[in-house]
C-alpha cells in the first residue's frame, strides 16, 4: 500500500494545467483562413462549434520515434499531420489549425498538450507509427484514447510513448516523478478518467471506421492507455498509431504518396463526421 500511495500522490499533483510551460515553441503554426471576418466571428459565436484543432506530429528532433529499414516515425507523422491540416484548412477555412511541431525538432509532452490547452482546443489529434518487437508481419491502425490498459500490448505501446521523457532535460521534475519504465505507474495513470473521455472515444470509433472504409486499412480498433501526452489536456483526445514500421510492406505504404493521402484522408472524413455531429448537437 505504502508504493501505491507515494505513486498515486505525484501522479495526481499533474492534473492541473497550471504546472505547464506557459511558452510556444518558435515555429508552431496558428493558422484560421477567414478568422477575422464577420463570418467567422458568427461562426465562433455560435454553440457547439468545433473552432480549434491541434495537430501533433510524434517524437522529432532527437527522438526519432520508431525505426524501419527507410525512414523513421517522427519524418512519416510530420508530413501527415501537415497534409492533414492543409485538408481541413482548405475545406473549413472557419477552423483554426495549429501545428504542435511543423519541423523536424523536439517537442517535450507537456509542450504538446500544453499548447492544446493554452489555445482552447476543442480536439486534440496526435499522429504515430507503431512497432511490433515479436514480429515483422503485425500490421494495421489503432486509435487510443486515454484510459485503463487492456492487455499487456496496450501497456506496451504506452511505455514506449511515455519514455520520450527521458530525453527531456529535468523530466523527473517537470512529470513530479513519474517512472516510464514503472508498470504500475502507467496503471495508476491510466485510471484518470477527465470529462472527454466519451467525445474522445467517439471521435476514435470514427477513425478507425474511417481507415477501414475509406483506406481499406486493417483496423485493430479502438483502444485505451495511459498516455502522458493525452493525460495532460483539457479537451477531447486521441493518439493515432498509423501503421507498423517494423512491417515492410506496410513501411513501403507509409512512405508513398498514395499511402500518405489516404491516410490523412481517412482521418479528415472523421474529423469532418465529428464536427459535422458535435456542431448538430449530437
Amino acid at each position: 500500500m505504502t508504493t501505491v500511495a507515494l505513486l498515486i500522490s505525484p501522479l495526481l499533483a499533474l492534473t492541473s494545467p497550471d504546472a505547464l510551460s506557459p511558452e510556444l515553441t518558435q515555429d508552431t503554426i496558428r493558422r484560421s483562413g477567414s478568422q477575422g471576418s464577420e463570418t467567422a466571428s458568427a461562426a465562433n459565436d455560435a454553440p457547439n462549434q468545433l473552432r480549434t484543432v491541434v495537430l501533433d506530429a510524434g517524437h522529432g528532433g532527437k527522438d526519432p520515434g520508431c525505426l524501419g529499414r527507410k525512414t523513421r516515425e517522427s519524418r512519416i507523422v510530420l508530413k501527415l499531420v501537415l497534409q492533414l491540416g492543409r485538408k481541413i484548412k482548405e475545406e473549413m477555412p472557419n477552423v483554426r489549425v495549429i501545428y504542435t511541431r511543423a519541423s523536424d525538432h523536439f517537442v517535450e509532452l507537456a509542450e504538446r498538450s500544453a499548447i492544446a490547452n493554452r489555445n482552447k482546443a476543442d480536439l486534440f489529434i496526435s499522429l504515430h507509427c507503431n512497432a511490433s518487437p515479436s514480429s515483422s508481419r503485425v500490421y494495421g491502425t489503432e486509435t487510443y484514447t486515454m484510459g485503463l490498459h487492456k492487455t499487456n500490448g496496450n501497456l506496451d505501446v504506452a511505455k514506449r510513448e511515455n519514455a520520450v521523457i527521458l530525453k527531456e532535460d529535468n523530466y523527473q521534475q517537470t512529470y513530479k516523478g513519474f517512472n516510464p519504465n514503472s508498470p504500475l505507474a502507467h496503471i495508476m495513470l491510466a485510471n484518470y478518467q477527465h470529462a472527454f473521455m466519451g467525445s474522445s472515444i467517439n471521435f476514435a470509433e470514427k477513425v478507425e471506421r474511417s481507415f477501414r472504409r475509406n483506406a481499406e486499412r486493417k483496423s485493430n480498433g479502438v483502444k485505451q492507455a495511459g498516455f502522458l501526452v493525452l493525460w495532460r489536456t483539457t479537451m477531447p483526445s486521441v493518439l493515432i498509431e498509423t501503421g507498423f514500421l517494423t512491417n515492410p510492406d506496410e513501411e513501403d505504404y507509409l512512405i508513398s504518396s498514395e499511402g500518405q493521402e489516404e491516410i490523412s484522408d481517412a482521418i479528415y472524413k472523421a474529423f469532418a463526421q465529428y464536427k459535422q455531429e458535435i456542431e448538430a448537437g449530437g
